[in-house]
């Protein structure tokens, strides 16, 4: 199987499409377990599975995800894997048309929405959960004074570290579970 690749989002519907909180949350589900058949996603978000279905096809038409026949048990059964190893955008390409700058607004705000939310969650588990974990989680900020360009290679930098941790074969293990990590660099005044 070839290397699947960051996918460059340039156009809006795809952005729209993605960003939708269920469709959102099944490329994660897509990203962390792998092809998987609606039952399972609909039992992993607790959704029906005809609702699944058919955010998995809105999914597929925007070249998000696509069908993994071969691991089907029949004909009725449908599995889905994601079409690239993740998605990145940027702001430019969209900030020649009002409709697209809007639709790239919101995509960010909804993604940033999700991104919190998780770190909420973390912070809401139970006593047990931060037995376990609490010492590991982190959270970490710095106020730096950078230019554009420092600020690109810093970027460079932490998807790097990113990469290399994505892409190590780690076996599964009793304590080995998903851990969301996100990053932001943003100018800002205190």
């Amino acid at each position: 199987m070839t290397e699947r690749q960051v996918r460059q989002v340039t156009d809006s519907r795809v952005l729209a499409a993605m960003s939708h909180p269920l469709r959102r949350r099944l490329l994660d589900v897509l990203a962390v377990y792998g092809p998987q058949p609606v039952g399972a996603l609909a039992e992993r978000t607790g959704q029906a599975p005809a609702n699944i279905s058919h955010h998995m096809k809105v999914l597929r038409d925007c070249g998000l995800v696509e069908e993994a026949p071969e691991r089907a048990r029949d004909k009725r059964e449908r599995w889905w894997r994601p079409v690239s190893a993740g998605l990145r955008w940027s702001g430019r390409d969209f900030a020649d048309d009002p409709a697209e700058s809007a639709v790239l607004q919101a995509a960010e705000s909804l993604n940033l929405d999700r991104q919190v939310a998780l770190v909420r969650e973390w912070y809401a588990a139970g006593d047990d959960e931060q037995a376990v974990w609490g010492e590991s989680a982190f959270a970490a900020d710095r106020w730096l004074h950078l230019t554009p360009e420092e600020l690109a290679e810093l970027n460079r930098e932490i998807l790097a570290v990113f990469d290399r941790w994505s892409a190590r074969d780690a076996p599964d293990g009793p304590e080995r579970r998903p851990v969301f990590v996100f990053a932001h660099g943003v100018p800002a005044q205190p």
